[in-house]
């Protein structure tokens, strides 16, 4: 039993659709801390690893190169008329939507509300603890996302 676990773990991390996944979001991660590096944004290597690992937001959006990847892999291994084709890429949708709407709004009213508190917290009127901001994507960098998920799914499943 334990050795058909193992089988099935090893081929579930060597599988090519997860691995573009992977390879995308890595890829992403990666030349977004390298942006911010070269601009001069990053200080010390634990804000590097942050960014590489945890921080959302940035230039090319991760979670567009991910879902556009893992549609384009499934695309050119099942078919891009099939049926898990047709889920992936409605999945890919909403991921997008949300990186575009959802949470850049939530961010822009986070930054409008803690300035706000600031305000009012520094005429003595309030107390005030700043609230998360959550960072949402601009068109191009959730464009850029898909045009890198979309060539690293291609590539994976060509060569």
């Amino acid at each position: 039993m334990f050795s058909q676990a193992k089988e099935q773990l090893h081929q579930f991390v060597t599988n090519p659709i997860f691995l573009s996944c992977i390879f995308s979001w890595f890829v992403a991660q990666f030349i977004k801390a390298l942006i911010k590096l070269l601009s001069g944004k990053v200080h010390n290597l634990p804000e590097l690893f942050a960014l590489m690992f945890w921080r959302t937001g940035g230039m090319p959006s991760s979670h567009s190169a991910l879902v556009c990847s893992l549609f384009t892999s499934i695309g050119f291994k099942n078919g891009f008329g099939s049926d898990i084709f047709c889920l992936s890429f409605a999945f890919a949708a909403v991921v997008i939507r949300d990186a575009l709407g959802v949470r850049r709004s939530s961010g822009l009213q986070a930054k409008t509300i803690n300035r706000m508190g600031e305000q009012l917290s520094e005429k003595k009127l309030i107390h005030f603890n700043p609230v998360k901001e959550i960072n949402g994507h601009e068109p191009l960098e959730v464009i850029m996302g898909c045009f890198l998920g979309i060539f690293i799914g291609t590539a994976f499943s060509l060569l």
